[in-house]
Parts: structure tokens; C-alpha cells; sequence
């Protein structure tokens, strides 16, 4: 009997491990798309021209990354592992070529230097959420509010352009993105236990392809705000 409930949670441990190796793995290969596509653009006048210097354009991209996260989030048990992938890669290289201004506004050292930093952050809150014993749902829902009030105040700073507003934006914004990737992080152990059939691995690349999306809308946010903070402007 020992034996069996032994075995039972060994193959738990086996099958929690694989899926959460399977979202980092997929996290980073967007990580790194976003990257070679931001420095690409940021060092192409022709694409600096056609994405920022066309308002149409520039705009059609953010719409379009949102209908992705969107079309992934609400539909993705009805797609094909292949379809879900291929979205997410899309995404990341459209936020690629947005984020490529990051080039032109910051000094490349403080991207770098902010990059480490905000790498670290993460690990460290990766490694609470999935160490803890605590529920972390109650803090997510609080993160989820204070998210809505960054967006709302983000708008709101569009029209006031207050640099004061801006800055204390981003630091709030840094404490949220720490409570949800802690919060995210936990529930990969969740969605790992929970793949139907256990184990068909286009369900399972799927749920991974959604935990890879969370966790990487954590980083580069939390990337952003610590950028604003952080960051040396050329």
C-alpha cells in the first residue's frame, strides 16, 4: 500500500516536472523570438519607417496582438496543438516589432542590465510560487484588480503626460507583475494535474502553450515597468 501511494506521487512529481519544463521551454523560445525581432526591427530603418512612422500600421499591430492573446486565451481547447503554437510565435514576434522603440528611446547596457534584473525577479518568484504551501488565489485576484487600475490610469496618463504619474505607475505595476508571476507560477502545478487523459500531447502542448503565454506577459511587463525605472534614455 505504501508502495502504491509512493509510486502514485513519484509519478505526480514526473508528470507536474515534465509540463513545467514544457512551459519554460516554450516561455523562453518566445522570449528569444520577441528579442531577435525587436533588435532586427530596431536596427532596419525600413521597418522603423513602415511600423512607427505609419500610425496605421503601428496600431493594427497592438490590435492584432490583442485579438492573439484573446483568440488564444478563450479558444485554444478548440484548436490544434500546431494552430496554438504557431499564434503564439506570431505574438511574440509582433511584440517584437513593437517593442522594438525600447532600442531607441533606452541605451543598450540599461536594456541588458535591466534584462538580468528583471530575470532575476522572475526565477526568484517562479521559485516561491512553486515552493509555497500557501494558496495564492486570494493574492491573485488582488494582483488581477491592481492590474485593471494600472490599465485605467495608463489611459488616463496618455492624456495628462504626467512623468510623475508614469513613474509611480511603474512601480506599482513592478509589485504586481512579481504577485502574479508567484500566482501563475502555482498554477502550472494545477493545470499539470489536471491534463485530461493525462497524458495526449496535443493537450499537453496546448495547456503549456497557455501557462508559456501567462508567464511571459508576466516578464515582459514586469520588464517594462522595471525599464522605466531603471532604464538610461539615449
Amino acid at each position: 500500500m505504501q508502495q502504491s501511494v509512493s509510486f502514485q506521487k513519484s509519478e505526480t512529481r514526473i508528470l507536474i516536472n515534465e509540463f513545467i519544463r514544457s512551459v519554460y521551454n516554450w516561455m523562453a523560445i518566445g522570449l528569444g523570438l520577441t528579442g531577435f525581432v525587436a533588435f532586427y526591427v530596431s536596427n532596419s530603418e525600413t521597418m522603423l519607417r513602415l511600423i512607427f512612422g505609419n500610425k496605421l500600421v503601428f496600431f493594427g499591430l497592438i490590435i492584432g496582438e490583442l485579438a492573439l492573446v484573446f483568440s488564444l486565451s478563450a479558444r485554444v481547447n478548440k484548436m490544434q496543438a500546431s494552430t496554438a503554437t504557431g499564434l503564439f510565435m506570431l505574438y511574440a514576434a509582433l511584440n517584437g516589432a513593437t517593442l522594438s522603440a525600447i532600442f531607441l528611446i533606452y541605451t543598450r547596457s540599461s536594456i541588458a542590465s535591466t534584462f538580468f534584473v528583471c530575470a532575476a525577479t522572475f526565477v526568484a518568484c517562479s521559485i516561491y510560487g512553486m515552493i509555497t504551501k500557501r494558496d495564492l488565489t486570494s493574492l491573485g485576484g488582488f494582483m488581477v484588480m491592481g492590474l485593471i487600475g494600472i490599465i485605467i490610469a495608463s489611459l488616463v496618463n496618455i492624456f495628462v503626460r504626467s512623468s510623475g504619474m508614469s513613474m509611480i505607475i511603474s512601480y506599482i505595476g513592478v509589485f504586481v507583475f512579481v504577485g502574479l508571476t508567484a500566482y501563475d507560477t502555482q498554477k502550472l502545478k494545477a493545470m499539470a494535474l489536471s491534463q485530461p487523459g493525462g497524458l495526449s500531447q496535443g493537450v499537453v502542448r496546448k495547456g503549456a502553450i497557455i501557462g508559456a503565454l501567462s508567464l511571459y506577459l508576466d516578464f515582459i511587463n514586469m520588464f517594462l515597468m522595471l525599464l522605466r525605472i531603471l532604464g538610461n534614455k539615449e
